[in-house]
């Protein structure tokens, strides 16, 4: 295919933020998309050339794609610089510089879908000696190739921000609105750019095969190759892979314990609800694999995790749902989620930190076991399972505290057991449930004593003034619709100006600045990526925010960085909180 075509799509997909017509434009462009080219095609229009569980990053910052468009234009570093600063998307100055580049190439070929992919895809692994020169040579090539639109998208995608908004979601239907168009009887109407199924029990049934398809792959692109050479055949032939991770399942919030009983049926099995981060743990071999909710792997960061697993876990081929909880080495007391958030992102001095902030595993639920997918058995069974392989050892390794009963004073008692024990709640859990990845299906719930809050994302904000000048404050948070992002409310408050003091504008700051897209004045918008968990009084209605929501009294409680774009709240939930907080 040629790059040009998926540069026109790109283009389109940018030009409009309704979820039905950009899924709508994917679904016709999977139509006509051949099999040679169709996962370069779905990862493409993510904005990567690597599935979402691999982390390996392109390493390329906007200096060398400067050098890169100087090489292929001719024009100066220094006037794409101002170019960039008027702006503020080095993609568009690319496409300017393009049109009207004076320099004449030596050789010059029309791009295809699969030079492109192959050229970005081999910048993340070129390493070592003379790397910077080679990574300027390789996009440096398509630039003198590319058509204006192209070189807006090919630096997009070297910077990987691609700016479509496309998410999972419109990916997901797409791949059904593409090829299962006679089984669920859709009807295509070009002028509306959208579908209507005919048979809609058929559709969701497709729909959600594809989507279950993806919590087991992690990567949309080898179930959409899949699904085009085998059909439905294609989710017959799923299997758990340790070394690939999985979307963890999801839970519900029950008002109470009553509430809790009545939607998990009696007896239940009730756990702590503990404040840490959620983990995934992958045994394959002499291996051990600790991933993240967000599917990256942080064995490196968590090397006492790893050892852990290998000593005090009797099986050889395994995933193992858990969370890894922070405690005080001196005292043995649990700290709080933001304690140890901060050892996720460490690459450096990591034993050190394993030392200051330990973590303690408590292992819930089973996925995969000698090779056996665990997914379809009952909850009960699994939790023997995990009982029979896990040697438990205190501030190590253990099975996450749990009681089985019909009695509602007895559930009520361990969930105020669990809050004084510093925990965040409990979950309650239907023994009969199976494990579905990625979905809130009220197989089981969590108790939490507050107000649910919000893991919302930063899409803006502004430079302080006085003593709070050089940081971003009043950030702009935004919560989910679909594949878009609403804004929702400024918040301030909760950020501290010590970081020893808690989680600070100067650290918030530092993973903003990375993200900035557009300044004006004080005013700056930033690509969405840094999640804060907000609690607040109230939900109110807004016309001043584009969900048309706000929030009373925000605060900020932690950073996220546990959690990915997918996971931050969506426009139901708020739109759940301000209905039910008024029946109260």
């Amino acid at each position: 295919m040629k790059y040009s075509l998926l540069a026109e799509i790109y283009e389109q997909l940018e030009s409009t933020s309704k979820r039905l017509e950009k899924t709508f434009i994917l679904s016709k462009l999977l139509k006509k998309t051949g099999e040679e080219d169709i996962d370069k095609i779905i990862l493409l229009v993510q904005g990567r050339v690597l599935p979402q569980w691999d982390e390996t990053k392109l390493g390329v910052s906007e200096r060398l794609v400067i050098k890169a468009i100087t090489i292929a234009t001719g024009i100066s570093g220094d006037r794409i610089e101002r170019e960039w600063k008027s702006i503020g998307d080095l993609g568009r100055v690319a496409e300017k510089l393009v049109e009207k580049k004076t320099q004449a190439t030596l050789f010059s070929r029309e791009l295809s879908v699969e030079k492109v992919f192959n050229n970005l895809k081999s910048l993340a692994s070129i390493e070592g000696q003379g790397s910077v020169d080679h990574k300027v040579k390789v996009i440096a090539e398509l630039l003198s190739s590319a058509k204006p639109l192209e070189a807006r998208y090919v630096v997009r995608t070297v910077l990987e921000d691609l700016r479509v908004g496309v998410g999972n979601g419109s990916i997901r239907d797409a791949i059904v609105w593409a090829f299962f168009e006679k089984e669920a009887k859709l009807h295509y109407d070009e002028e509306a750019k959208s579908i209507e199924p005919e048979d809609r029990a058929e559709y969701k049934r497709l729909t959600d095969s594809v989507q279950r398809a993806f919590d087991l792959k992690a990567d949309f692109a080898e179930v959409a190759r899949l699904v085009m050479k085998e059909g439905e055949k294609a989710f017959e032939d799923l299997e758990l892979k340790p070394g690939r991770p999985v979307n963890v399942m999801l839970y519900q919030k029950a008002k109470n314990m009553e509430d809790a009983f009545e939607r998990v049926g009696k007896p239940a099995a009730f756990e702590f609800k503990y404040d840490g981060f959620r983990i995934e743990i992958h045994r394959h071999g002499n291996g051990v694999t600790i991933y993240t909710r967000r599917m990256e792997d942080v064995s490196r960061q968590f090397p006492e995790v790893v050892e852990y697993a290998k000593s005090q876990i009797k099986a050889d081929n395994y995933i193992l749902d858990a969370e890894a909880v922070g405690f005080d080495p001196k005292t043995g007391k649990y700290l709080p989620f933001q304690s140890i958030s901060q050892r996720i992102r460490r690459k450096y001095d990591i034993d050190k930190m394993a030392r200051d902030f330990p973590v303690e595993v408590n292992v819930f639920d089973v996925l995969l076991l000698e090779g056996k997918d665990m997914l379809n058995v009952p909850y009960e069974e699994r939790r023997a399972a995990i009982e029979k392989i896990v040697k438990p050892k205190p501030k190590e390794l253990v099975l996450a505290r749990q009681i089985v009963t019909s009695s509602l004073e007895e559930a009520q008692g361990f969930y105020e057991e669990a809050l004084a024990a510093g925990e965040e709640g409990v979950m309650a859990k239907n023994l009969d449930s199976v494990y579905q990845p990625g979905s809130r299906v009220g197989f089981g719930v969590k108790v939490k004593p507050v107000m649910e809050s919000l893991d919302l994302v930063v899409v803006g904000g502004e430079w302080g003034t006085g003593k709070r000048s050089g940081w971003i404050t009043s950030l702009v948070l935004a919560c989910r619709d679909g594949d878009i992002f609403l804004e929702i409310g400024k918040v301030g408050t909760g950020l501290k100006e010590l970081p020893e003091e808690g989680l600070s504008f100067g650290e918030v700051t530092d993973l903003l600045k990375p993200l900035i897209l557009n300044q004006k004045g004080r005013e700056v918008q930033v690509k969405p990526g840094v999640i804060l968990e907000v609690n607040f009084e109230e939900v109110q209605k807004s016309p001043s925010y584009s969900s048309g929501y706000a929030l009373r009294f925000p605060r900020v409680i932690r950073l996220r960085d546990d959690k990915g774009l997918k996971d931050v709240s969506d426009l139901g939930l708020v739109e759940e909180l301000f209905s039910t907080q008024r029946s109260r």
